[in-house]
């Protein structure tokens, strides 16, 4: 792939730019919001993109190193795209796709969809978002099992610190400690979760191996304790995403899905992050980890983000039993906007740019390097663990690498090593104690190194300001 211009942006400055400020604290409530600090500082405007380079109300260029959140593969601004919406906007902007009503854009999508899943994932439901990606599979399941006279199998088992969604029912999936607010209830009685898979955090003295062990035979501990007949299905990511980029032990999933097998639990895959090439492959679930899920759940990649897209994929086996004979049986679920015409042509042309530029082919031989540049900074202070694959990686950081004890929350490190990449002209993601980089799927190895470079630099700054307030850092 060649490396493409930087981009300016003059046309990014916005004159009325504090009333802006002004008018987001005054009136738009934003995902995720910490009100103390959103009522301190306000946002960050961010007002023109081009490839990998996002600018803000005055003009200052950075490079987006979370590709948006997750979701940006083809680069911000591309003209393809921007013409295939704006015609099917003009062609037919919408219609609703309820009961047996559809489109030509929406059905070319499923068809493809179902061709580039593995085994028999020939069935697609279109949703806007992962999270109702997520309640679509549960729904899913639960009607699946009612439907061949085991109304009783409807638990579902998660992970700690798996993250599916934020609609009631996907952050009840969610194990992220983060996630558990005091003043939000949750759905308990019939969702379980098992350990995380975080080599990095495993007990001392235990190997890699033994941790696989551990935690595949906790799972099965896990079903035979809630009993067989009982259990629906198992979420699970093929890297956690917002939990901390974790990468299970090798042999993780396909030892899991065997235990699935064993017991008549279906394989729910959750790719939101992972597929459509931010792993090197369109599902990673097949690709990477050797499994053929039952169910495989997408978003973000899918349109790269230019239009709200999800979809749950799930396996003939299910729809020849949801769709058996029976008057009675209607499956009643749905959207206003499943199958939305613009969504899907989105969809549909993401695909289609991808496979031309290969975009699949370009990260597994640009994601290697990223992850060498990214490993070097693990002589920096601070810098516990790199991890992740491709163009999904994370730094953990600590206050002292031998012990991995953290740094006091109140230092909110994340945060701050974020604030200076800023500085810096980069964007990184803070989650707590760890910074998350996700770029677009188009980083050439320049942008990498300026990638690596800012978050260096970051780093760096942070820990000479907390040796300068007379924190320890070993």
């Amino acid at each position: 792939m060649k490396h493409l211009p930087i981009p300016s942006a003059p046309s990014a400055v916005i004159r009325d730019e504090e009333q802006v400020w002004r008018d987001d604290r005054a009136h738009f409530v934003h995902p995720f919001t910490h009100f103390d600090s959103f009522r301190k500082s306000g946002s960050l405007i961010i007002s023109e993109a081009k490839g990998a380079y996002i600018f803000d109300s005055r003009g200052k260029r950075y490079l987006d190193g979370i590709g948006g959140l997750w979701c940006m593969s083809i680069g911000y601004g591309e003209e393809e795209m921007v013409q295939a919406v704006a015609d099917q906007t003009r062609k037919l902007s919408f219609f609703s796709a309820f009961v047996s009503v559809t489109n030509p854009p929406a059905v070319a999508l499923a068809t493809k969809l179902g061709q580039l899943a593995p085994g028999d994932l020939n069935r697609v439901f279109f949703t806007s978002s992962g999270s109702d990606a997520n309640d679509t599979a549960v729904r899913l399941v639960h009607f699946y099992n009612a439907r061949r006279g085991k109304p009783e199998k409807f638990h579902i088992i998660s992970r700690l610190d798996s993250y599916h969604g934020s609609t009631y029912l996907a952050m009840s999936l969610n194990g992220r400690k983060s996630d558990r607010s005091p003043y939000f209830h949750y759905a308990t009685d019939f969702i379980h979760h098992v350990s995380c898979p975080n080599v990095y955090r495993r007990p001392e003295q235990q190997s890699v191996q033994e941790f696989c062990d551990s935690l595949v035979a906790e799972l099965e501990e896990k079903i035979l304790a809630i009993g067989p007949a009982n259990v629906a299905a198992f979420i699970a990511e093929p890297i956690l995403g917002a939990g901390g980029v974790i990468v299970p032990p090798p042999g993780y999933h396909r030892r899991t899905w065997e235990i699935c097998k064993k017991y008549d639990v279906l394989y729910v895959s959750d790719e939101v992050v992972t597929a459509f090439g931010r792993l090197g492959s369109w599902f990673s679930s097949k690709d990477v980890f050797d499994i053929e899920p039952d169910i495989i759940v997408v978003a973000k990649g899918i349109s790269s983000g230019y239009v709200p897209l999800g979809a749950t994929l799930f396996s003939e086996r299910i729809y020849e039993v949801i769709s058996s004979p029976d008057p009675s049986a209607w499956f009643t679920h749905g959207f206003t906007y499943s199958g939305h015409p613009v969504a899907c042509s989105a969809g549909l042309k993401n695909i289609e740019i991808m496979e031309k530029r290969d975009i699949c082919g370009h990260v597994r031989k640009v994601g290697p390097y990223l992850e060498q540049r990214l490993q070097e900074l693990r002589k920096l202070p601070l810098v516990g663990d790199v991890r992740g694959s491709h163009f999904m990686m994370c730094l953990e950081y600590v206050a002292n690498k031998h012990t991995r004890d953290l740094l006091d929350d109140d230092v909110n490190i994340g945060k701050r090593i974020s604030d200076h990449c800023e500085a810096h002209g980069l964007i990184v993601r803070p989650l707590a104690h760890l910074n998350v980089m996700s770029p677009p799927l188009i980083l050439t190895e320049g942008q990498v190194d300026e990638l690596v470079d800012g978050l260096a630099s970051g780093i760096q700054d942070v820990a000479n300001d907390l040796v300068r307030e007379g924190y320890k850092i070993d």
